[in-house]
């Protein structure tokens, strides 16, 4: 067996961009994607394609990117590699619902290589509901490691650690939402393990349609009121923050150049910030701001 090619990987990533997006316009029934083409000038580009008129989803984004070129000095000091040409390719998503009962969920799936033969993939999946159910944080996590199970039993547990660490708010010393995971810098050390690899990055991309698509179909039958609504829009100023205080992909981009529009597609339609906001003794937004923690075991969760 012999490695794929960074374009070839490049090609897969782009038909697993069509997959997606042709499911989630299935699973909305209504909305549908409108697609910006787009051309970085030091090298490469993308396809941004972002969710227009939908029922369940009020924004989303799915981006696909193939970029290349010299890599900047603050990305070579920053990841301690020596100078060489980079490429970088593949597939990131956000979607922010319009019901406070429905979850705002992310994905990224990536490969990264340099001319002078260092590469890795990184990527995963995280899952922030605005109220925390812990049935629904159980199904997703579940879907999660069955997906990590079936290439590496210690995946999910090392990965699952690691999405609670990155996708945390320091400042505000909470999670940003039920995690899920994340890891980077995947390295293959022979052709066999780097076709594991990929083929571990397609099939969570794979399962993001038909994971986030029951949580479409559940929760968005869910009645809701004005408090839910106020809480949604908190809950997403929680989101940015973090996105553009935290989040490395965000700095990735700004840091290489990237397009800033498919960079912040990720940020909500609308996001409130409230002075010393304290949730109501007892309620489900008290719940949900107490579970903002890490290493909750949600796979075993009891309410």
């Amino acid at each position: 067996m012999s490695r794929k090619s960074k374009e070839e990987i490049a090609e897969i990533y782009s038909q697993m961009q069509d997959y997606i997006c042709k499911e989630l316009e299935l699973a909305d029934g209504m909305g549908q994607f409108v697609e910006d083409r787009w051309d970085r000038a030091a090298g490469g580009g993308g396809r941004t394609r972002i969710f227009k008129n939908g029922s369940i989803i009020e924004k989303g984004g799915v981006a696909f990117s193939a970029v290349h070129g010299p890599t900047p000095d603050k990305i070579l000091k920053k990841l301690k590699l020596d100078k060489a040409d980079f490429f970088a390719t593949g597939v990131s998503i956000v979607l922010h619902p319009k019901s406070p009962m429905v979850p705002i969920i992310h994905m990224n799936i990536r490969y990264f290589e340099m001319d002078n033969g260092v590469h890795w993939f990184g990527g995963g999946i995280d899952l922030t509901p605005h109220y925390i159910d812990g049935n629904d944080a159980k199904h997703f996590h579940q879907e999660v490691k069955n997906v990590c199970d079936q290439y590496d039993v210690s995946y999910y547990p090392k990965f699952k650690n690691w999405a609670d660490d990155y996708f945390y708010l320091k400042h505000r010393d909470e999670t940003r939402g039920v995690g899920g995971i994340f890891y980077d810098r995947l390295q293959a050390t022979d052709d066999q393990e780097f076709e594991d690899i990929l083929q571990f990055s397609l099939s969570l991309g794979r399962l993001f349609p038909e994971v986030y698509g029951y949580f479409m179909k559940k929760n968005s039958q869910i009645p809701f009121e004005k408090n839910e609504e106020s809480w949604q829009s908190l809950r997403r100023g929680r989101y940015v923050e973090f996105n553009l205080v935290w989040d490395a992909g965000t700095k990735f981009g700004l840091d290489t150049n990237g397009r800033t529009e498919s960079i912040l597609m990720s940020m909500p339609p609308m996001a409130e910030w409230e002075y010393m906001h304290e949730p109501e003794i007892g309620s489900n937004e008290e719940f949900t701001q107490n579970h903002l923690k890490k290493s909750i075991d949600w796979l075993s969760f009891v309410k």
